[in-house]
């Protein structure tokens, strides 16, 4: 199968994750988590991230989703970008799981707007409305662009003032944290993030993600929500084995800086036959404007996404295992079809 700029979801499995799994393919093992390879994969996780709660999921819309189930009472209500994913890509799932309504601002860059946000808070704690005490932002957005640790504190302290929880989307946080130069743990917890939806799948895994409780109080009864809400996996030791080379390894730094990496290249190489990149190019997502011809038969020979029909704009999104070739045979590809 030929590598895609589709998204990291199209990529394979890192090497040494695939042999972890192997490893611990060995006789039994307890189910449901209550194994000795998942206590392994927790205790890398609290060498990251301190004294947390960690739980082991199938999947993001799993995770995001049971991050806000255990953040909510019984009238809340969730505020998030009109970009986030939680809104645009998961169906509806966050709603339809949660009973609560997602109320969203307008984002042009993809970031949460405090200023923006502080609007939709006008009747709060009035009856008619939902109750917002939850807010949701990702990390990296789904316009590509990257919260710094400054916005981040400030939208946690927004929060903590008008009191609310704070859940960060990290499916992508990997590419965020090599693009800040700075530790998972100093873009979440320190920060005041309440529990934060840990990506590995867009990184190298093969399936699954995390949810860290920095608010442990808030994992009480998580055990039950990720059974009723059917992500509980019973033979769990082969999903959380990955986070332990991920973690111990630091597979994730070598993941993630080869996807900013080629992000990065892709967008030079773009430039240099003058076509317009629309974002500031930081983790592993390049948005360009292409003329329309050339789209389909692009398309044909390296899948990727239209991102906004209107303007012709497309979406690229590099993968832990793109290469320098791959981007140099896109590139010869487009230009042989904008001469024609």
């Amino acid at each position: 199968m030929n590598k895609t700029f589709a998204s990291d979801n199209y990529s394979g499995v890192h090497k040494k994750i695939l042999e972890k799994i192997i490893e611990v393919n060995v006789g039994h093992a307890s189910a449901y988590g209550s194994d000795d390879v998942t206590n392994e994969a927790v205790e890398e996780f609290k060498k990251y991230f301190g004294d947390v709660e960690v739980f082991f999921v199938i999947n993001g819309t799993g995770s995001n989703v049971l991050s806000l189930e255990a953040l909510k009472n019984k009238t809340s209500g969730v505020l998030c970008a009109d970009s986030a994913h939680i809104f645009q890509d998961e169906t509806g799932a966050p709603s339809k799981i949660t009973g609560m309504q997602l109320i969203t601002i307008p984002s042009e860059d993809g970031k949460f707007d405090i200023a923006l946000a502080k609007s939709r808070l006008n009747f709060k704690d009035t009856f008619h409305k939902p109750n917002i005490d939850i807010i949701s932002i990702s990390q990296t957005t789904e316009s590509g662009t990257i919260y710094t640790i400054e916005e981040i504190k400030n939208i946690s302290k927004f929060a903590k003032e008008n009191n609310m929880y704070l859940h960060m989307d990290g499916a992508r946080i990997a590419n965020a944290a090599v693009a800040l130069g700075c530790s998972f743990k100093e873009l979440s917890g320190d920060l005041g993030v309440d529990i934060l939806s840990f990506g590995g799948t867009k990184n190298g895994l093969m399936y699954g993600e995390a949810i860290v409780f920095f608010n442990k109080k808030l994992a009480e009864n998580f055990t039950w929500i990720r059974k009723q809400n059917l992500q509980l996996v019973s033979k769990m030791r082969f999903l959380s084995a990955q986070f332990i080379p991920y973690l111990k390894d630091n597979i994730w730094y070598e993941c993630a800086k080869n996807a900013n990496d080629i992000a990065k290249y892709l967008e030079e190489e773009l430039l240099k036959i003058n076509i317009k990149v629309t974002n500031q190019v930081l983790g592993n997502t390049v948005f360009a404007i292409l003329p329309k011809e050339v789209i389909t038969p692009l398309q044909e020979f390296c899948h990727f996404y239209i991102w906004n029909e209107n303007l012709n704009e497309i979406r690229l999104v590099t993968s832990f295992d793109s290469t320098k070739e791959d981007v140099d045979s896109f590139i010869k590809k487009l230009k042989d079809l904008l001469v024609k």
